[in-house]
């Protein structure tokens, strides 16, 4: 049963986008570019609804001479697309920009000399306080991480009702604001605010030490026992011991945004075994069978035998694993579509901190789908029915996320002023949609013994 907890309010540009279109086009043919007698020939004279799908249609052209390595046809089309498309235009030249420039990086992997040689010179600069700075700014500019945090504190709090002991581990400690809030919440309960533990997992020790400055500030402001437990290491090296849960406490946990990375760790087992001849990696934890993703499989396993009361999973509810960098292109291509719609609709196309966004997080993410195979794919975003079933298997039995914890969430994207987006109800799990459009999932489990 699916129900709507938001109405339609308006439409977007996505709704009236060339993706409307796009998703009624034959996509199997071959010659998508336009003949010299083409009413495109003239690319300058092109309106902005033609242009979008006209760069929708060298997308599509240029993957699918990637793909069959017809490289002179790719590079040809992206010399148009590198002449339509631009990182600070309307909706779909923003979008086309990233996919044109994985793309091109898709191609030069395809010679790791040439790729290694142009990247020589360039050194990666692990700059903490941009990286925090830009997950700011997504949390500012999309309601989504709101929602999150809000319904997963939601699920904590009833959870963990009457418990006098509380250990949460949050796998991505990177944000305060949300335990900021569940302090509150648990300050507010009748009976008083139980002893409260954070452990949070960061591979950055200053991202740690500013999460457990402000959350101490609040406890002793509000006097609530509280102790915050930091740990420096990355999820997939994480040693489940270092989260030194205790024997008498209560314990949740929470992800956001991390279990996709697990999906890619398989990568280099599986691409021995199942390389079909179709890409240089052809290779899928998707298209097997789920208990194929050993390091994921292991990793909820450890979370199952620590026997949370609670575990509050968000993850992107797309479907950007495929086999083939056409089948990611496809459905990715809709997502961020979505995403810089949603951005249009909200942020000044001039804003410096739009483009931010755009760059360092969508703009890699999507460099990852289409340009990355093998374990350096890590955005393996899949949808909420296949998580919901690794979930399961693991041993853990979905918790439906209660009414009033929906409602508060409906609440706050119209308190916002979010208009466009909205919250679907799937399985007792919650889709935050734009407009139509699935973007993310946040559901709720517990052990099953």
């Amino acid at each position: 049963m699916v129900a709507m907890f938001q109405e339609d309010n308006g439409t977007s540009s996505v709704a009236s986008s060339p993706l409307q279109v796009f998703s009624t086009m034959s996509l199997t043919r071959p010659t998508l570019l336009p003949s010299p007698s083409s009413p495109f020939h003239s690319l300058k004279d092109l309106k902005p609804e033609e242009r979008g799908l006209y760069l929708i249609h060298l997308l599509l052209t240029c993957a699918n001479h990637v793909a069959s390595g017809s490289l002179q046809n790719a590079n040809a089309a992206l010399e148009q697309l590198s002449l339509l498309s631009s990182p600070d235009g309307d909706t779909m030249q923003r979008v086309a920009a990233y996919f044109t420039e994985a793309l091109a990086n898709r191609i030069l992997k395809s010679w790791p000399g040439l790729y290694k040689a142009l990247n020589a010179t360039q050194t990666r600069t692990n700059n903490v306080s941009e990286e925090v700075h830009v997950r700011r700014l997504f949390f500012d500019m999309f309601p989504i991480l709101k929602v999150s945090y809000l319904l997963t504190n939601r699920a904590i709090l009833e959870a963990m009702e009457g418990e006098k002991m509380v250990h949460v581990i949050d796998l991505d400690a990177s944000e305060p604001a949300q335990w900021l809030a569940l302090i509150q919440g648990f300050n507010s309960r009748p009976e008083g605010p139980p002893h409260l533990r954070i452990t949070g997992v960061h591979h950055q020790k200053e991202v740690l030490d500013q999460m457990a400055h402000r959350l101490i500030e609040e406890a002793e402001k509000l006097d609530i026992p509280f102790q915050f437990n930091p740990v420096v290491s990355s999820l997939e090296c994480l040693n489940i011991e270092q989260l030194r849960v205790k024997t008498g406490e209560a314990l949740a946990v929470s992800s956001v945004l991390q279990l996709h990375n697990f999906l890619a760790s398989d990568d280099d087992f599986l691409k021995k075994n199942n390389n079909n001849g179709h890409s240089p990696s052809g290779d899928s934890a998707s298209s097997l069978p789920f208990s194929s993703s050993r390091r994921i499989d292991r990793f909820l396993n450890a979370i199952w035998g620590l026997s949370p009361k609670i575990m509050v999973v968000t993850e992107q509810d797309s479907d950007h694993n495929g086999s083939t960098v056409m089948e990611r292109l496809l459905e990715s291509l809709y997502t961020y579509a979505a995403l810089f719609d949603c951005l249009e609709t909200k942020v000044p196309r001039t804003s410096q901190e739009r483009m931010k966004v755009e760059k360092m997080l969508f703009g890699e993410e999507i460099k990852s789908i289409i340009a990355c195979e093998g374990s350096e794919r890590r955005e393996r975003h899949e949808k909420l029915e296949k998580w919901s079933q690794r979930i399961d298997l693991a041993g853990f039995g979905n918790v439906p996320l209660s009414y009033y914890a929906m409602l508060q969430a409906r609440r706050l994207l119209q308190g916002y002023g979010f208009d466009g987006y909205r919250i679907k109800e799937e399985s007792g799990c919650a889709v935050i949609c734009w407009q139509d459009r699935p973007l993310y999932s946040v559901s709720a489990w517990r052990c099953r013994k």
